[in-house]
């Protein structure tokens, strides 16, 4: 009987994470940039990366300059792969990884208009979600939550579910100088290359901080952000 216990208790004890599909839809309108030249311009959103974490503030520290670590390639091109590689093995990182293929789609690319990314990550309590996707046209904007990331579960241990737009926020990192957005000649779809344009030498910090006389789109007009709990996983 004893052993029966023990070995009923131990299964108990093993922990077992939880699996969340996240999923981020742009759900701007075609023209959602209204350019001072009077026309207009779709937003896309660039490949996500996600990090699931226990540490406070994974990528960044807001009214901080950029660590060096990849947001500003992120925040300025779009590319995901130097802050995934810098960020991978640290104290305080589980998980990190990145997805740049559309739903649907067969090759990489940006989210324009009705399309959307999807991933899924493994966490239990105590654990949570950072994102970060480079708002395209733009210098060097991006959209994250506060630096501290999602919380995946309740402080009664259940797990998070649901839109969590209002959780992220559209951040300046501060790395580039800002231009209007969708007409900016060093902008990631109109620069000659990438690492294009006049350095800032700023912090990070919400755009709604910063005063540079451009109009930006809120994030519920360009984003919406869903996670739904799944099965149980052992780690």
């Amino acid at each position: 009987m004893l052993a029966t216990l023990l070995l009923f208790t131990g299964g108990v004890s093993a922990q077992a994470d939880e699996i969340f599909t996240v999923r981020i839809e742009n759900v701007s309108a075609k023209d959602a940039l209204k350019l001072s030249n009077g026309k207009t311009e779709p937003v896309g959103v660039a490949p996500v990366l996600y990090v699931v974490h226990t540490n406070r503030a994974p990528l960044f520290t807001s009214g901080e300059p950029d660590r060096g670590k990849g947001l500003e390639a992120l925040a300025e091109d779009g590319p995901t792969g130097p802050l995934e590689k810098s960020l991978r093995g640290q104290p305080g990182i589980v998980h990190v990884g990145s997805t740049d293929t559309p739903v649907g789609a067969r090759s990489p690319g940006d989210i324009w208009p009705g399309d959307a990314f999807e991933f899924k990550v493994t966490a239990k309590p105590g654990e949570r979600l950072t994102i970060a996707t480079m708002f395209a046209q733009s210098n060097d904007l991006f959209y994250a939550p506060k630096e501290e990331g999602i919380a995946l579960f309740d402080a009664s241990g259940k797990p998070v579910a649901g839109d969590i737009t209002s959780q992220i926020l559209l951040w300046d990192a501060g790395t580039e100088v800002n231009e209007e957005p969708g007409l900016g000649p060093n902008q990631a779809p109109l620069q000659p290359a990438p690492n294009t344009g006049p350095a800032e030498h700023g912090v990070v910090r919400p755009i709604s901080e910063v005063k540079d006389g451009f109009h930006y789109p809120t994030v519920a007009e360009v984003l919406r952000v869903t996670i739904t709990p799944g099965p149980m996983a052992k780690r």
